[in-house]
């Protein structure tokens, strides 16, 4: 029996899921009662035709919406700056967040800081920070992914670099959590294969880590592993030929299932990547993949319990961690994706550095094997010089 691959979800909020339904953002928006939309996006995808043809629905629909796109691949606290003054400029009552990690992360940070006098910092992870914000001043979010990976439309935080720090911090607040998510797999058909393969492994590594997290939370260990599985149908596919429907589908919802799986927390391949990011501005899911296998390696015994309901899961011949390391090399090697960090362009030079900012970043106390800075230089290390 073959089955739609659409629904209308309730969780984490609600999902508008399958092929086509961009054309409900209209919709969306009366119920969400945003009449004058700000629409955040990065530069690379404001001009494409699937975004063009967006902002005419909308204006067929007689919605005013404005257009903020000055986004970086790594947003920082100035993108921010300059799109929450065009929020207010244009007195926009919403927030349309469009794009991959970059946009609608973008997107979510500006929505909170839209109606705060404080700066953005002052809501990063730490426990209580949130509430320093006025929430009845935080607009309703609608967020559209374009890419299958980072899966921040379901998330309430968002990662913007310090530019002055070079380090990326974590943007929170419960109501950051967009009121309604359009998940389209139409808006991927036209991402390239490399992209399609790094942000496809940034989902699986968010099911990898939060699935190896070493507390106790079945529910989001339930998704991890059914998030790997379609992963592992999918993802092959959609990079070999983009215009394949189903698998832009699995992908879609499988990199929403990796970030719902991480609510019970990442580790040591976020943080070090979190800071490689900052220092070298390297694309997030990339930076993932190549530090997927030394993480893992490192972990090794940690998470042993882990790993025969994990190679079950992706039918594995072996079901022991050798096995699940090979697979893990292999899968990456027949996508394309580099074995170590020299070959997107990353040194040795701040390793010191990469491994102090790791250490900090809360990712790192989720790592099944507790590490400290040095453990994740070496670890840096390794992966730039390709010692697994």
């Amino acid at each position: 029996m073959t089955i739609a691959l659409q629904g209308n979800w309730s969780f984490p909020t609600r999902i508008l899921f399958g092929a086509g339904r961009i054309g409900e953002l209209p919709k969306a928006l009366k119920g969400a009662r945003v009449e004058r939309p700000l629409i955040v996006t990065d530069s690379g995808l404001r001009n494409l035709p699937a975004f063009t043809a967006m902002e005419q629905m909308l204006k067929d629909a007689g919605v005013e919406a404005t257009v903020f796109s000055d986004v970086k691949g790594n947003p920082i606290g100035g993108n921010v700056h300059d799109g929450v003054a065009v929020y207010r400029e244009n007195d926009c009552d919403g927030v349309i967040a469009v794009g991959g990690g970059s946009g609608l992360d973008a997107g979510k940070v500006i929505a909170l800081m839209a109606g705060q006098d404080c700066p953005i910092w002052d809501f990063d992870e730490t426990p209580g920070a949130w509430k320093k914000a006025d929430a009845s001043k935080i607009p309703p979010i609608i967020a559209i992914p374009t890419t299958a990976g980072t899966g921040s439309e379901v998330g309430c935080a968002g990662v913007i670099v310090n530019e002055e720090t070079k380090v990326k911090v974590i943007i929170f607040h419960p109501k950051m959590m967009p009121a309604t998510v359009i998940a389209d797999p139409e808006l991927t058909v036209g991402l390239p294969s490399k992209i399609t393969a790094a942000t496809g492994m940034d989902a699986l590594t968010h099911c990898i880590e939060a699935y190896s997290v070493p507390i106790f939370h079945p529910m989001a260990d339930g998704i991890a592993l059914n998030g790997m599985y379609l992963i592992e149908q999918a993802l092959p596919i959609a990079c070999r030929n983009g215009a394949d429907i189903d698998a832009r589908s699995k992908m879609l919802a499988a990199a929403s299932m990796g970030a719902v799986a991480f609510q019970k927390g990442l580790g040591g391949v976020h943080a070090i990547a979190h800071a490689v990011g900052g220092i070298y501005d390297t694309h997030h899911g990339l930076t993932n993949a190549v530090l997927l296998p030394y993480v893992l390696a490192f972990n090794r015994e940690a998470i042993a319990d882990k790993i025969p309901l994990l190679a079950q899961t992706l039918n594995l011949p072996r079901h022991n961690f050798s096995g699940v390391l090979d697979w893990v090399q292999g899968f990456s090697a027949s996508l394309g994706i580099p074995a170590t960090l020299a070959e997107i362009g990353v040194d040795t030079d701040h390793a010191d550095e990469v491994g102090q900012t790791a250490s900090k970043d809360s990712c790192a106390r989720g790592n099944p094997r507790r590490v400290s800075a040095d453990d994740l230089r070496g670890l840096f290390v390794n992966a730039v010089e390709g010692r697994l």
